[in-house]
């Protein structure tokens, strides 16, 4: 719970994309370069390289037992680093013992479902970029480590970290977009017709 909360002060989750939507499962950040291979803990900004990952809670007192559930990544080492998840599905006790949960959702449990119903690749990334612009500290009981450095304002995001090659968080996605009017109608009538033909199969 330091470690997030540490990152989450120093900024550290500004911009970070959600790289992994697997529906009614997890959702998947906190890596900044976007790809679930990246991420370090904030001991690593305090301490070094050698302290990016920290041992991972091998006994769990909290369990994956319902939707908003967060916690800690496991990184295959049984060690932790930035990466978090947040569950979309209930008893994933499967996830006990491998992630360490330290957090649930108390508020905004629609943008939760928001983000569980998203188009995805075979991959699970979503197709339309989804990140977290900023975070807000309410309230952290613990003590800043000697060495933290807290920015006065969360930083501007770089071109580079705002270029993930696919469809921007704030692009519009409009299909119609210079087309004549007939053909919208034709495209539209041929969307209703696909619909009624799955409503039909269902």
């Amino acid at each position: 719970c330091l470690n997030f909360l540490k990152l989450c002060k120093v900024k550290h989750y500004n911009y970070c994309l959600i790289y992994n939507v697997q529906r009614d499962f997890i959702i998947q950040t906190g890596d900044p370069m976007g790809t679930g291979r990246g991420g370090e803990s904030i001991f690593c900004q305090l301490y070094g390289d050698q302290a990016r990952f920290f041992e991972a809670e091998k006994v769990p007192r909290i369990r994956h037992k319902k939707k908003g559930t967060v916690s800690m990544v496991n990184n295959g080492s049984d060690q932790h680093g930035s990466q978090f998840l947040i569950t979309t599905g209930e008893n994933l006790d499967y996830l006990d013992g491998v992630h360490t949960v330290f957090g649930e959702v108390t508020e905004g449990m629609d943008v939760l479902k928001t983000i569980n119903e998203t188009f995805v690749d075979k991959d699970f990334i979503p197709y339309q970029d989804i990140r977290i612009n900023h975070t807000v500290i309410l309230d952290d009981p613990f003590d800043d480590p000697p060495g933290l450095c807290v920015p006065d304002r969360s930083p501007e995001p770089t071109k580079e970290q705002l270029d993930s090659g696919r469809i921007g968080a704030d692009e519009e996605i409009d299909d119609m977009k210079g087309r004549p009017a007939d053909e919208i109608e034709e495209v539209q009538a041929e969307k209703e017709a696909k619909t009624r033909a799955i409503l039909l199969e269902m």
